[in-house]
């Protein structure tokens, strides 16, 4: 899908909802309209075109990034005169609420003609970038890749007795040196108890043997991310351990299975969750199923209690349930798939068997 396609289908949605025309101030947002990548623009859609306004720092890079059939506007000063005047006649122009702040939207209304009404409409872009094209996949697919063939390497050389902070820098070196511009979000190295709390930072902590390490980890490749978790043994393991990881394992396997287009994400959550609360461990997964990832690392669809957006063909999403017990450790096992026709397709290449690492 070409950027002027992106801009109609977003054209169609604005007009559909009752505006005349829509500004769009996040960056993320923007990159999928127009494909920069700077730090100061905004767009404005509507039926005579779309204008792109940003400052004198990249008005080399627009002629690279955005399209020459949008216009592009290089502002003197703030860019809210620039977008107030692209907006013109417009009566009814929404914007996305969640992406601008009331101070900078007060300095906007300011500036724009009489009878111009600005309409909050939220997600009207999220839900478009939602359902990816074939380029945005392959795009998150390398970067599946190669985050897989990091994680390989680090693993490769060892973690017993390794410091938890660094490993996520090893991880980050491996993930950097194969072309990664970056991680799409601080690294979880978790070992043992530690590894009960979801969203652990890594600590000043040697990891140790016979305990279970979960390991959450994402690259940016070409703007977009991906998003893994293994979680790996040091060694020999109690039964309770080990029978935890099968049973995340298998809810894993249940939730993949329930990926389809049409099910709502709290449907598949559902479906995934069962498994775990049927075995006495429902309290001990509090998080969602999965969430959609892109240019963001969390994008829509939610695929936990409250998913409500239903599966459809295009979408790339998480599936990783996981069990946390306080005091004991944590198991969470995360692929990364396409919702196809039939089902999905894997992104994520490691295997998920329980991994013992030296």
């Amino acid at each position: 899908m070409s950027y002027e396609d992106r801009a109609g289908s977003l054209l169609a949605a604005v007009t559909a909802h009752g505006h005349d025309a829509a500004i769009v101030t996040s960056l993320d947002d923007l990159r999928w309209l127009t494909g920069f990548t700077g730090s100061n623009g905004c767009g404005v859609v509507q039926s005579t075109g779309v204008t792109f306004v940003t400052d004198f720092r990249y008005s080399e890079q627009v002629l690279l990034e955005v399209p020459s059939s949008f216009t592009t506007v290089i502002a003197d000063g703030p860019l809210r005169k620039d977008v107030a005047k692209a907006v013109g006649g417009s009566a009814n122009v929404c914007f996305d609420p969640a992406q601008i702040s009331a101070l900078e939207l007060e300095e906007l209304k300011e500036c724009l003609p009489q009878g111009v009404e600005l309409v909050p409409a939220k997600d009207l872009v999220v839900a478009l970038r939602a359902v990816k094209d074939s380029s945005e996949i392959t795009a998150i697919a390398e970067a599946a890749k190669l985050a897989d063939a990091a994680f390989s390497s680090v693993i490769g050389e060892g973690i017993i007795g390794s410091i938890e902070q660094d490993v996520a820098w090893r991880l980050e070196v491996a993930a950097r040196e194969l072309g990664a511009s970056g991680m799409s979000f601080p690294s979880i190295v978790a070992g043992g108890a530690h590894g009960a709390l979801p969203h652990a930072q890594p600590r000043s902590v040697e990891i140790p043997p016979n305990e279970l390490v979960v390991i959450d980890w994402g690259v940016v490749l070409d703007g977009y991310c991906s998003d893994c978790t293994r979680t790996v043994a040091t060694g020999e393991l109690g039964e309770k351990a080990a029978d935890v990881y099968n049973l995340v394992n298998s809810a894993r396997e249940a939730g993949l299975a329930a990926v389809a287009p049409g099910l709502l994400g709290r449907e598949v959550d559902a479906v995934a969750r069962s498994v775990i609360s049927d075995a006495g461990y429902g309290d001990a997964f509090g998080h969602g199923l999965g969430h959609g990832v892109g240019l963001e690392i969390h994008e829509s669809p939610n695929l936990g209690k409250t998913g409500e957006t239903p599966l459809e063909v295009g979408m790339v999403v998480t599936v990783e349930p996981g069990i946390y017990l306080p005091g004991e450790f944590g198991v969470r096992i995360e692929d990364l798939v396409v919702v196809r026709p039939d089902g999905y397709e894997m992104l994520t290449s490691l295997g998920r068997e329980l991994l013992t690492v030296g």
